[in-house]
């Protein structure tokens, strides 16, 4: 209990934002306002609790100590403060706010979430709901944390794609190895453009084994239809079963990891692995974690393409007061190691980045915005180019994240690569403009 309670305690702080006038009083509820103000909670606490017996039932000397105590970890006491306050001002949405906070520090997530719905009945501005609406996620997601959950999705996309298939727009390409001869590709290895549809869905699942273990499993599919370039339609089906401990701020995780790839429905890639990561919550607004993944890959009609995977990394995410604006970011290196010999020039070594920021502009709308890198270099001289292959890729994605209602969401979105290599047949570049409507259940 003590470990859910600081979770919830982490999670609501930003409960506090709610704004309501401050009623003046005396000059002791002025100086316990200025105190709180500066955020010297325990200070402001002193200075009213030996007050009580003489001032309880003012309600502007009520909520002050109410707050005081809930800020220092004393909700029994901000409790019984507020009460006091809310039997005096039952319509008091800052006072039912501050006491429904010190239910869900109590561990009673019932009555918490019973108190702020019943703020957001009272006609709340805006932004106030949009904090509780954060906040009873929060109860949520620490609720459960203690039952077996199962979630799922299905979602659909619409969009368009100048470059289905990731190819050169160059027809004419120079080999080397036959002394600089031009060779002319076929359609399908030159960049086409094409609309697209997508439909995909998934379910987990989490099923607690005591306080700080869980088992979690997960399955996923997506399949994508081009309207005209129908050989470059493409699947996957993704699944994982894995367990996951949380130990006070730290959380690991491990999972055995499968994924099959199509394209235009023959079987193309599969890949078995495995990832394990460890992440610490420095406080609700500050994480960070560390990973490595694992990956065998096999090629069902290129062998000499078979490879195992390893990359490590490292992520952060960070929020700013208020929670309307996140950033995140990491970095990583890895390697692709073929494994038929005569072939190291298909494997490579690799490292990139990736930051990204998502801000709320409306309580239903989010703006978000990505950027990556990645270098690749390949093992040896490809044999008909003459060269070891290297490239520089590049990837950026900025959208809106729309919720129009309880569990759909609806994302607009473009996304734009640009892959520059030193063997001419390995450049490209990619925009694609979707939007994709999702409902969770």
């Amino acid at each position: 209990m003590k470990n859910t309670n600081s979770k919830i305690r982490i999670a609501l702080v930003v409960a506090g934002l709610l704004a309501a006038g401050w009623a003046r009083a005396d000059a002791v509820t002025d100086n316990a306002k200025a105190l709180l103000d500066k955020g010297d909670a325990k200070a402001a606490y002193a200075l009213l609790e030996p007050l009580e017996g003489e001032r309880a039932g003012n309600p502007d000397y009520d909520f002050l100590l109410g707050l005081a105590a809930l800020e220092i970890g004393k909700n029994t006491n901000a409790v019984f403060a507020l009460e006091r306050v809310l039997a005096v001002d039952p319509n008091n949405a800052r006072a039912r706010a501050e006491i429904a906070r010190a239910y869900a520090a109590l561990g009673e997530t019932q009555t918490a979430k019973k108190e702020f719905e019943s703020v957001k009945q009272q006609g709340v501005p805006p932004e106030v709901a949009a904090t509780i609406d954060r906040v009873l996620s929060a109860i949520e997601r620490v609720e459960d944390e203690g039952r077996t959950t199962v979630r799922g999705y299905v979602e659909g996309t619409v969009g368009h794609d100048t470059n289905v298939n990731s190819a050169t727009a160059d027809r004419n390409i120079a080999v080397p190895l036959f002394g600089g001869a031009i060779f002319t590709l076929a359609p399908g290895g030159t960049r086409r453009s094409d609309t697209f549809t997508s439909a995909g869905g998934g379910l987990s699942l989490r099923k607690p084994l005591d306080k700080e273990w869980a088992f979690t499993a997960g399955l996923s599919g997506n399949k994508r239809m081009n309207t005209d370039v129908d050989i470059f339609d493409t699947g996957s089906a993704d699944a994982h079963v894995g367990v996951v401990r949380s130990y006070g701020k730290d959380v690991f995780s491990a999972a055995l990891q499968y994924n099959q790839f199509w394209v235009d429905n023959d079987r193309y890639r599969e890949a078995a692995g495995f990832t394990a990561q460890w992440q610490h919550n420095y406080n609700a607004r500050l994480q960070s974690s560390l990973y490595i993944q694992y990956s065998d890959l096999r090629y069902m009609s290129q062998e000499v393409r078979n490879a195992d995977r390893f990359v490590i990394g490292a992520n952060f995410a960070h929020a700013l007061q208020g929670f309307k604006t996140v950033f995140y970011g990491g970095a990583y290196l890895g390697e692709e190691a073929t494994r038929k010999a005569g072939f190291e020039h298909l494997g490579h070594t690799l490292y990139g980045a990736r930051f990204g920021a998502q801000h709320e502009l409306h309580r239903d709308l989010k703006a978000f915005a990505n950027l990556s890198y990645e270098h690749r270099r390949y093992g040896a001289e490809d044999p008909f180019f003459l060269k070891t292959r290297t490239d520089n890729q590049w990837n950026l994605g900025v959208g809106v994240a729309w919720t129009p209602a309880k569990h759909w969401l609806v994302t607009p979105q473009f996304q734009y690569t640009d892959a520059r290599s030193n063997i001419a047949l390995n450049r490209y570049r990619r925009e694609v403009v979707s939007v994709t409507v999702r409902r969770e259940f």
